[in-house]
């Protein structure tokens, strides 16, 4: 049985799919392209194997956003879509965000050091 596998099979009684974080698996993260779409909109495309769930290549996708608009300045980030899909053991994460020097309007807002530190401690990698 694959360490994964067995990990799943211990955690599968809770009810709920793990996460990467419940199982104490890290992905092997392995890139990030950052593309500026039109001023403040900004495409995000990220590959990672190893990840258990969608949720898991989503967070890297966050954590590259939120750097980022670090770098550029801005305080805060607001995600727009993300889209995720595996093949042969490979996920890419296609996302987009707004970045903004203040808080955004909408539901999926993020504050871009709060972010950033919670990626750090995840052990996630970001821009």
């Amino acid at each position: 049985m694959f360490p994964a596998c067995a990990a799943l099979a211990l955690v599968g009684c809770q009810g709920a799919n793990p996460t990467v974080d419940q199982l104490g698996l890290v992905p092997e993260y392995r890139s990030v392209q950052t593309r500026l779409l039109d001023g403040d909109l900004v495409n995000f495309l990220v590959e990672a194997r190893g990840a258990l769930t969608t949720q898991d290549v989503t967070r890297y996708a966050e954590c590259a956003a939120a750097q980022y608009a670090l770098i550029r300045g801005y305080g805060f980030a607001r995600h727009v879509r993300t889209n995720v899909n595996e093949e042969g053991g490979v996920w890419r994460g296609d996302a987009v965000y707004t970045i903004s020097p203040a808080l955004p309007g909408g539901l999926k807002t993020i504050d871009a050091e709060v972010v950033v530190a919670r990626c750090r401690e995840r052990g996630i990698p970001t821009v």
